[in-house]
């Protein structure tokens, strides 16, 4: 039996949504960690920015060697160099950094993490699933910027407000230090 017009449109639609779901659940599963620590203990934990800083890296690499013009993968590198560059300036500043340097590595580690997670996750997405970026509607795009960034707003407020629904007993026992001002734990 042969696929009618209406069912073969439909069918094409459910297949371009996939790939726009998937990197939308993805994308929102990396990102709601670190914005739920920077809300609950007000900062970004070192191993998530390592982690960045590995993906990034290893993202740079590709950009610097991937078979497409020079022009277009200059910004790209430059953004994903980022990470790096702030690793090497806490590595090389480390012992001889004074209050503002202090106050300029952590701007340059917010810096890293505010711009650097969104690019490296998309560049990332670009990698493994090269036709996306162009066989994906721009409207599918902006979708996909909205819910992880509403994601990622939500987590900040939950970790702004983790003593309403979390107990220090909660965090305890997943391996992490009570925040301040966590609920202790209700023996009733």
């Amino acid at each position: 039996m042969r696929e009618t017009p209406d069912a073969a449109v439909a069918d094409d639609r459910r297949r371009r949504d996939v790939p726009t779901g998937v990197v939308m659940v993805g994308m929102a599963a990396i990102a709601w960690w670190p914005a739920f620590t920077l809300g609950a203990w007000g900062e970004i934990f070192f191993d998530d920015i390592l982690a960045l800083w590995a993906a990034s890296a290893a993202a740079l690499v590709f950009v610097l060697v991937e078979r497409r013009p020079l022009r277009g993968r200059l910004g790209r590198a430059a953004l994903l160099l980022l990470p790096s560059v702030w690793l090497l300036l806490s590595f090389v500043a480390h012992d001889a950094v004074t209050d503002l340097g202090i106050a300029l590595l952590d701007l340059a580690a917010f810096a890293a993490v505010v711009i650097g997670i969104p690019f490296t996750l998309w560049v990332l997405v670009q990698i493994v699933w090269p036709d996306f970026a162009v066989g994906t509607p721009r409207r599918s795009k902006w979708l996909i910027v909205v819910v992880v960034l509403a994601v990622v707003i939500a987590s900040y407020l939950l970790g702004l407000n983790q003593a309403r629904f979390l107990t220090c007993e909660d965090f305890s026992i997943s391996g992490n230090a009570p925040p301040a001002g966590c609920s202790p734990a209700n023996n009733g």
